[in-house]
């Protein structure tokens, strides 16, 4: 989770060696890269088997992958309503969000140690971005609160059925919704081979190893744990 982490904050740096500013255009071949690295990834680890391990996730696994494509568009969706300190700040909340929700669905007690944990990071979060809080735009600032709802209920459902289920193609699912939904939003496509190349990056490494090695951790971590974790990215990313 802590790769993860790693791997996700780098999404600003790499951003920014874009020429394209269409955030759509950027959510969509980076959706398109990581569909085709976690194919691969799926393909090395089931072979001939590899159809069946995504049916088998059922429909708790399309419910994680709604919930994994939907962060995606609820973040570029806050950024471009609200400020970024308020996106991160309202994002932070993501902790304490997944232990209630793991308390009341899957009856995981949280220690007393991890409430200080993660108030604590809560509170550095906005000491790092005091300066440029502001009140915002009321649809961002809802929509960052999203973004943590929706980690806390993908984490959770992850957590219900990943003992039993391989859960690693929910991944891939995130990946094809947001393919469908961005697409139309993307044109026209004004992407440099530069520009794929970096998309490349960020969709195989920043995102789909991101995204899949969250979801590996998942079968050994609470959903508190993933959460307090997930922090890292927000705060690694200005060392980018």
């Amino acid at each position: 989770m802590v790769v993860a982490s790693i791997f996700w904050s780098s999404g600003g740096f790499l951003v920014r060696q874009l020429s394209i500013t269409e955030a759509w255009e950027i959510v969509f071949w980076r959706s398109v890269f990581m569909v085709l690295f976690v194919v691969g990834v799926l393909v090395a680890m089931h072979g001939r088997r590899m159809p069946r391990a995504v049916r088998a996730v059922g429909w708790p696994g399309l419910a994680s992958g709604t919930f994994l494509a939907c962060t995606f568009f609820f973040f570029i969706a806050s950024l471009t309503r609200t400020t970024v300190a308020n996106t991160f700040v309202l994002m932070s909340v993501s902790p304490f969000l997944a232990a209630l929700a793991a308390r009341l669905f899957l009856h995981e007690t949280v220690p007393t140690r991890t409430w200080v944990a993660m108030a604590v990071a809560f509170g550095g979060m906005v000491v790092m971005f005091a300066d440029s809080l502001d009140a915002g735009r009321i649809s961002g600032n809802l929509l960052a609160v999203g973004v943590s709802c929706l980690f806390a209920a993908n984490v959770t459902v992850l957590r219900r059925v990943h003992a039993r289920v391989d859960m690693l193609p929910t991944v891939m699912i995130a990946g094809l919704m947001s393919i469908a939904l961005a697409l139309p939003l993307a044109a026209p496509f004004e992407a440099t081979a530069a520009d794929l190349a970096v998309l490349a990056l960020m969709g195989s490494v920043q995102l789909g190893a991101g995204c899949l090695l969250m979801v590996a951790a998942s079968r050994s971590l609470t959903a508190t744990e993933l959460g307090l974790l997930a922090l890292l990215e927000p705060i690694l990313g200005p060392i980018w």
